[in-house]
This record gives structure tokens, C-alpha cells and sequence, in this order.
């Protein structure tokens, strides 16, 4: 190995090595900061060395070659993974940057995905900027050979341009799962057609009045629930509630924090009626240990679909091979007639209406961990969250039916048939279909409020039933 050899593994070897392995005891409980810091001042220190050890020589093109290998080489595996950290590949990353291997190791049990690139660049960068000054400081600018520097630097800036796009394009469609922001909430979907302030929402109208009316504000039921129960809640006020527009421009009635913060309302007695899947077990224990007994009123059917990619061949799976998948026993599409691909199913957050229905389906069958990544948060920061549906060949994911071919319609999947029945209206009205579920809105025994039977009463009513069927669910049997 000649001299520039050792001084590469000397500057980008050994010292990053040494550098991780301080960060790491700096760092313990400060995982981004403990490791950057150190990093950037020692990149800055080797470079300044570097730098003098040239002589009049100056900086070496060599030392920028690391840079180059950062930026080509993230570019790659952010392409290969589509910018999701927690993906296997970024092992194989971590061995061809074996100098940061300290870092990336606690970077993986953290989930903290951002060092796989802001630990070399802190070093490396700070490296080649610190040559930078040196040679500034002393004129020496006319010993750079323009034409190689200026190759490399288009190489850099080419690699770290296309892993930015790719995280840029993950930002759009991806990340955070939960979009768009309405009320208390967020939402994976645009929830301002069904909003009963917008002049031009897509809210289903009776032919005539509605046969029960609450005029007076302080006796209108507060309601909230889940993204997909939204537009059949919003509704109902709409044609309930005499003179709604002005009403929930002064005061919160129809109201959206998600199946999680929603039950939690209710609760506290910030929401009268919950509309939404059945509560989780946490959720009846939550209302069993502040003494508060749920009353659970079906104004509706629902279906609990599976989907997948329509070039997966898969149409058909029963109900033993949907508990296989998710509780990873069955890890490859070919163990169930399909092509020879790992099985990526994906899962929804702990206590929302879909999770629930999923931990039903699999009883005593425990479901494996979910797929995590790492989520933009308030004030720059990351969060670790369960991994929203992503419609790659080899996924599986779940939702209901109506959420999933009305709200958020998605051409681009197939609904799958279980145990060969097809999540049909009519196979979900006779409850052939096998995971027909009940949509439910869902009070407190003993909230005063008088309005609220009424109200329920009109929602199992005929023209309630008539407003369930338009929205997209399938009414009750009458």
C-alpha cells in the first residue's frame, strides 16, 4: 500500500473508528448531538493536519474521494430502500462504512436512520472544508488542479441531489403517515369535502326535512371518532342540527382527534357520542376503571378488508393463512401459492379501530411486531411510528372497506376474498362475508345530555339508515 493509501485509512479509517467510539460515550443519552459534535470537530482537526502535511503541495484530490463514496453510496441504498431506514439493506451500507460501525450499530437499536448519513458527512465534510480554509488562509488557491476538483464536486453534489429527491418524494407521499391536519387530529386523507362548513362538501342530503331536529346549541351532542366514520357523523349533524354552518363556526360540535383521543373524550366527557369500530380491550378497561359503562348502538355494516398490489396473484386467502401472515409464521408468498417474494404486511398504530379488528381476527394467535419508521415530528425532530401501507408487490395491509374504496379510493389495489367470498355489499349485508364488522356510535351510560337517545334512535331510523347507505356503508338490517 503506498503513502496515500495509509494516509486514506489513517484519516478515514482509524480516526472515524476512534472518533465513533468516543461519540458513543458522549452520546449515550443524546444519540444525534454526542455523535455529530465529535465528529465535526475531529473532522476539522484532521483536515487542518492533512492540510499541513502537504506542505506546499496542498490538499490532495484523494482527500475528497471519501465524500464522493459517502454521497454515491447513500444515493444507492436510498434508491434500493426508497429512503426507509429500517429496511435490512442499510446493514450492508453499515459494513461498506465499517469506520462509523460503532455508530450505526446504536443508530439501528434507536432507530435513529439520519446518522447512516450525518455521521461520515459531519466528519467528511468538516475534513474537507477545514483544507479549504488552510488554503485560503495561506493563498495557495492557483496549486488546486480546477479540472479534477471541479469533477468530483459534481460527482458529490449529483449523489447527495438524487438522495435528497428520494427523501423529498418519501416526504410527499409517505411521510408523516398522517398528512393533513383538521381540528385535534390528523388525517391520511382530505377531510374538508365532508366538512359541513364547506359550501361545496360532498354530504349525502335527505329528499325532504329531516324528521328529528335539535335547534338549541347547548343540547347538541359534541361528536368525534374515527377518520373513516367522519363523513357518516358529520352528516348526520349536518341534517340534525338546525343551522350547523353558523353553530360550528362559534362553538366545537362535529370535532376529529382520531379512534385514540376520541375514546379518551369520551371518557372525560369532552365528546358525547363516538362513532367508530368496537373498542379495543385497553379501551374497555380504560372505561371500566373510571367506572363508566359504554353503550355501543350499530348504526351501520362495515367490512374488514385485506388488500394487496393487483399484480400480486394472490385474490384469495383464508382465515388460518391471514393469521399465518401476521403472526409471521408465514413469511413468503410462495408458501400460499404465490410468487417466490417475503411477504411485507403492514399493520396500523396500537388501539385504532383497524388494529383492533386485526387482533379479533387473530384471538389468541400473537400478532408479530409491526413494521416501524422513522417520522418527521414538531420543532425537526423524529419519532418512531407504525409504518403506513405502502403498495409495493409484496405488501398486504389492511382497513375497511368503505375507507378504502370511497374515502381514500386507491385504484392501484386489490381487495382480497376470504376463504373465497368476496367483500360484496350483499355478502356483507347477509354477513357471508366473514369479516363484516359493525359501525358503531358509542356513549356513556350516564351522560344527562336528553338529546342523545333521540338522536340515536333517528341514526337506526329510516332516515338515518338512508344517510348510512349513501355515504357508502351498508345499512342495518330493517
Amino acid at each position: 500500500m503506498g503513502n496515500k493509501g495509509w494516509l486514506l485509512l489513517l484519516y478515514f479509517g482509524v480516526v472515524p473508528l476512534g472518533l465513533s467510539f468516543i461519540s458513543l460515550l458522549i452520546g449515550f443519552d443524546h444519540l444525534i448531538l454526542g455523535s455529530v459534535l465529535p465528529l465535526i470537530a475531529g473532522g476539522a482537526l484532521a483536515g487542518y493536519f492533512a492540510s499541513k502535511s502537504k506542505g506546499k503541495k496542498g490538499p490532495d484530490i484523494l482527500f475528497l474521494l471519501p465524500l464522493t463514496y459517502t454521497g454515491a453510496l447513500w444515493a444507492i441504498f436510498m434508491l434500493i430502500t426508497g429512503g426507509f431506514y429500517g429496511a435490512d439493506a442499510w446493514l450492508f451500507y453499515s459494513i461498506l462504512h465499517i469506520g462509523w460501525a460503532p455508530i450505526y450499530f446504536m443508530a439501528i437499536f434507536a432507530g435513529e436512520g439520519r446518522l447512516f448519513l450525518w455521521a461520515p458527512l459531519a466528519y467528511e465534510l468538516s475534513f474537507v472544508i477545514s483544507m479549504f480554509l488552510v488554503v485560503i488562509l495561506k493563498r495557495e488557491w492557483k496549486i488546486f488542479n480546477k479540472k479534477q476538483w471541479l469533477s468530483v464536486i459534481t460527482i458529490v453534489i449529483l449523489s447527495f441531489g438524487t438522495g435528497a429527491a428520494v427523501q423529498w418524494q418519501r416526504s410527499k407521499t409517505v411521510l408523516p403517515s398522517y398528512g393533513f391536519e383538521y381540528g385535534g387530529g390528523y388525517s391520511s386523507t382530505d377531510l374538508s369535502p365532508y366538512e359541513v362548513m364547506n359550501a361545496n362538501n360532498q354530504l349525502p342530503k335527505l329528499d325532504g326535512p329531516s324528521n328529528y331536529t335539535i335547534s338549541d346549541p347547548n343540547e347538541m351532542p359534541i361528536l368525534d371518532g374515527a377518520e373513516a366514520a367522519f363523513p357518516v357523523y358529520s352528516a348526520f349533524a349536518n341534517l340534525v342540527y338546525e343551522n350547523i354552518g353558523t353553530v360550528a363556526g362559534e362553538r366545537e360540535v362535529i370535532t376529529f382527534t382520531n379512534t385514540i383521543y376520541a375514546y379518551e373524550r369520551l371518557l372525560t366527557g369532552d365528546v358525547d357520542i363516538y362513532f367508530g369500530a368496537e373498542p379495543s380491550k385497553e379501551q374497555q378497561e380504560m372505561a371500566k376503571s373510571q367506572g363508566k359503562e359504554l353503550v355501543m348502538t350499530p348504526i351501520g355494516k362495515e367490512a374488514f378488508v385485506f388488500f394487496v398490489n393487483p399484480k400480486n396473484e394472490i385474490a384469495s386467502l383464508t382465515v388460518s393463512e391471514i393469521r399465518g401472515i401476521y403472526s409471521g409464521e408465514i413469511k413468503n408468498w410462495s408458501e400460499i401459492g404465490g410468487e417466490n417474494r417475503d411477504i411485507l404486511a403492514f399493520q396500523r398504530p396500537k388501539n385504532s379501530g383497524s388494529q383492533t379488528l386485526l387482533e379479533k381476527i387473530m384471538g389468541e394467535t400473537p400478532i408479530m411486531k409491526p413494521l416501524k419508521e422513522d417520522v418527521p415530528e414538531g420543532m425537526g425532530g423524529i419519532i418512531e411510528q407504525v409504518a403506513d401501507y405502502r403498495n409495493y408487490n409484496n405488501s398486504i395491509g389492511f382497513s375497511f372497506r368503505f375507507f378504502a374504496t370511497g374515502m381514500k379510493a386507491n385504484p392501484d389495489i386489490k381487495l382480497l376474498s376470504i376463504d373465497g367470498v368476496e367483500p360484496s355489499p350483499e355478502n356483507i349485508s347477509s354477513g357471508k362475508y366473514p369479516f363484516t364488522a359493525n359501525l358503531y356510535a358509542i356513549t356513556v351510560k350516564d351522560n344527562p345530555k336528553q338529546t342523545i337517545q333521540p338522536f340515536l334512535d333517528w341514526m337506526t331510523g329510516p332516515q338515518g339508515q338512508e344517510i348510512v347507505e349513501k355515504i357508502g356503508y351498508i345499512k342495518l338490517s330493517q
